[in-house]
């Protein structure tokens, strides 16, 4: 078909670039991605048109999501360059390739895991042990840990660096942010205090700030990469804290839009989104976004129009209005804290996004 449409256009003397398949962008959602809840999308990978209103495309079966009882997914990333996929739940790292969409191995690590992040190569992955004392240092080709790090701070969170030389690391026990060189995979530096342990949290692009959550706040707190200082601590006005279904902690989700002018951020008790201005000296609040439910989670699209809170809608960033709602084949509404974008041309990966809001202002 391919070749007869090419002689096609031969002979009516058009340009076949101009029916070479353009670069698409989808979203891949991880289920169940709200603890172990089915009735947020079911189990798998679903996977979301994100240039027609945000359709859903297909489900990705995986041998974690054909057991009887799935295990929550505890976080999720990618590579295209590698053409490969990786998702955690508590006790195993799975890796899926992209094109033929089969699993290629599934590795139970020591200690467990929870939310990883990988070397923008994809040659390394740091996924966190379940709460506990180390981080594994996993080749992304085979699985195999290589080395570990061991801040004893209670393993949670993982950020990379926008250009890959530093892994961020914040654990459930401790107000210490740990910071790891990739290229020897050891603990150089810490950032901090916080007022309390770190919860979520994100870098900008030059990885001189971190914008992170923190117990019993309900607002951020604003730290020096370069220094190791904290510098602000940022309260939500106009809403009360109040009890929250999950995580335990009234701000758990944060994000820097691409461009770095704004941090969104999570509100549990009151269902929100508050957007935060940051081009000036201090962060000044400025909007406020109703949701379907609470969040834990919130990142961007690559191009910074979307906003993705982990109720499942897509929210337009410049007009601060929900356009969409994700829903699966069964229109079920999918909600989901582990989703991350990726671009295909001729059905091969060419680009991917990250599961945090990190900023990518150049």
């Amino acid at each position: 078909m391919k070749k007869a449409s090419l002689l096609i256009v031969a002979l009516l003397g058009l340009s076949p670039s101009l029916f070479a398949d353009e670069e698409r962008r989808f979203l891949f959602v991880a289920a169940p991605g709200i603890r172990n809840y089915l009735e947020f999308g079911g189990a798998g990978i679903l996977v979301f048109d994100m240039d027609k209103d945000h359709a859903f495309v297909k489900r990705i079966e995986t041998p974690e999501s054909k057991t009887e009882k799935p295990d929550n997914i505890k976080g999720i990333c990618a590579c295209a360059a590698t053409k490969r996929l990786y998702f955690t739940t508590t006790k195993k790292l799975y890796c899926i390739e992209l094109v033929s969409e089969k699993t290629l191995w599934d590795k139970a690590l020591p200690q467990g895991c929870d939310r990883m992040s990988i070397t923008p190569d994809g040659k390394f992955l740091y996924v966190p042990s379940f709460e506990k004392d180390i981080w594994n240092v996993v080749a992304g080709a085979t699985g195999d840990v290589v080395s570990t790090v061991e801040p004893r701070s209670g393993a949670h969170n993982t950020v990379v660096g926008l250009d890959g030389s530093k892994m961020y690391l914040a654990g459930l026990k401790s107000p210490l942010l740990t910071i790891a060189d990739t290229g020897t995979h050891k603990a150089v530096a810490t950032c901090g205090p916080f007022s309390a342990s770190i919860r979520p949290f994100t870098v900008n692009a030059a990885q001189t700030r971190v914008y992170a959550n923190v117990n019993e706040l309900l607002g951020f707190e604003i730290g020096d990469l370069a220094t190791g200082k904290k510098l602000h601590r940022v309260e939500v006005s106009g809403y009360d804290k109040g009890p929250v279904k999950r995580h335990g902690c009234p701000s758990h989700g944060i994000g820097l839009t691409p461009d770095e002018t704004e941090i969104w951020l999570c509100d549990g008790h009151n269902s929100r989104l508050h957007v935060f201005d940051i081009t000036g000296a201090i962060p000044k609040q400025t909007k406020s976004i109703a949701l379907r439910e609470q969040p834990g989670w919130v990142t961007f699209s690559l191009d910074g129009k979307w906003a993705y809170p982990s109720t499942g809608e897509v929210v337009d960033t410049k007009t601060k209005k929900i356009l969409f709602a994700l829903k699966d084949e069964k229109g079920r509404e999918v909600h989901s804290e582990k989703m991350i974008e990726i671009h295909f041309k001729d059905g091969i990966p060419v680009r991917n996004g990250d599961q945090f809001g990190v900023g990518r202002a150049k």
